[in-house]
């Protein structure tokens, strides 16, 4: 049976010029270059005249004298890219990161869940964009190296699905230098014996490709002519943290309806601890205001647990500490998030349970949800307020473990 077109490419767009962007409006529209000596990063309208990343600073301006250039903030960029990861992570416990801005998704188990991989993609995307603020474009195939080639054709802010049926089709009329490995050299060379797509690497024997490149580039480059890439989606170190966060828009929301929407990311993301076996430490809730700006507060408590109500109450305290304060700032997104993680196996939870501490009640809610699937079973509060929910993925399983 031929496997489906389940991995999924996911790529930020410009990543680094997109949030200076995102976080400057005067910036929306226009071409910006990050970094003035070298360019780092460009927007799309800088690469409209000609701008590369890594080029040299003089000449990107020369090509494009209207272009803004703005200090890189690295600290900016990296809480950008821990947002959309703990997006990727919440969808799927198979993320393989490979840079800052993207990474592959494995979501063959989500089916039934959720969807089928093109629904999993476009809500990726929409959450992406409603929660972070950036664009994302997201390649999907049944190969990793396929996935990527997708998402490089589907830029920017775009979705493309390649179905196994049609995979030679997509691939072979494209450029050689699509293939991993084909550098100008590599492509100079191939050209220099009129291979200039994919397609004419195929039809080519190994060994004729071997005689021009070399043993290991020419089965390397053959085998990926045909899509032959069998790697499977890597996880590879047990995460620190897991989280989850929700965007609300720009409307004013009382207090109840706050409340509701992190009664249900305390649910949903302490549900993924007891799956995982795993137990927190550390809370930590993160606030994204009208004007762009983040503000987190953060509480340690005595012992680590995976108790709903416990955890609750501790997030419901640093909301209540900055309420205020949100009255006049706006809230456009909230954000919350469980650290210092352990096994659960490792630590001997505190007795007595208190009144509010009921393991038993969470046991129950977690097994009529294994049974009957996620949305057999919500609590109260979150039903009560559900019409400012966005729309969410069920959660899949216990990516508590995984990186």
């Amino acid at each position: 049976m031929q496997a489906s077109a389940s991995i999924l490419h996911a790529d930020l767009d410009a990543f680094y010029a997109s949030v200076e962007q995102r976080d400057d409006p005067a910036l929306q529209g226009r071409p910006v270059l990050v970094g003035g000596g070298v360019v780092l990063a460009c927007s799309y309208e800088a690469k409209a005249c000609g701008v590369r990343t890594a080029m040299n600073g003089v000449q990107a301006r020369a090509l494009c004298p209207d272009a803004v250039v703005v200090e890189p903030r690295m600290a900016a960029y990296t809480q950008a890219s821990r947002d959309v990861f703990e997006i990727f992570d919440d969808v799927t416990p198979l993320v393989e990161g490979i840079s800052i801005d993207e990474a592959f998704l494995d979501v063959s188990g989500l089916r039934r869940l959720v969807g089928p991989p093109r629904q999993i993609a476009e809500l990726l995307r929409t959450r992406v964009r409603d929660e972070v603020g950036l664009a994302i474009t997201v390649g999907v195939a049944r190969t990793k190296f396929l996935a990527k080639v997708a998402s490089g054709v589907g830029k920017p802010d775009g979705l493309l699905v390649v179905e196994p049926d049609g995979e030679l089709d997509f691939l072979h009329p494209l450029p050689v230098q699509r293939l991993w490995g084909v550098g100008p050299i590599t492509a100079d060379k191939l050209a220099a014996k009129a291979i200039h797509t994919v397609g004419d690497v195929a039809r080519l024997q190994v060994g004729a490709l071997t005689s021009i490149l070399g043993p290991a580039a020419g089965r390397h480059i053959h085998a990926l002519a045909h899509n032959l890439d069998p790697r499977p989606v890597e996880t590879r170190v047990r995460r620190r943290s897991i989280g989850s966060q929700h965007a609300l828009g720009r409307r004013k929301r009382s207090r109840s309806e706050i409340d509701d929407v992190l009664l249900g990311l305390v649910d949903r993301v302490t549900r993924r601890l007891r799956t995982g076996e795993r137990v927190a430490r550390t809370v930590t809730l993160r606030f994204r205001h009208d004007d762009m700006s983040r503000a987190t507060r953060s509480h340690t408590l005595d012992q680590a647990t995976h108790d709903t109500d416990t955890v609750l109450e501790a997030a419901r305290r640093l909301l209540d500490a900055r309420w205020d304060d949100l009255q006049s700032t706006g809230l456009t997104l909230l954000g919350l998030a469980l650290s210092n993680l352990e096994d659960a196996d490792a630590v001997q939870l505190g007795l007595p349970f208190t009144a509010r501490s009921r393991p038993d009640r969470d046991a129950v809610v977690d097994q009529v949800r294994e049974k009957f699937g996620s949305g057999a079973i919500t609590r109260a509060g979150i039903v009560s307020h559900s019409h400012i929910e966005m729309p969410q993925l069920e959660d899949p399983g216990p990516p508590a473990s995984h990186s």
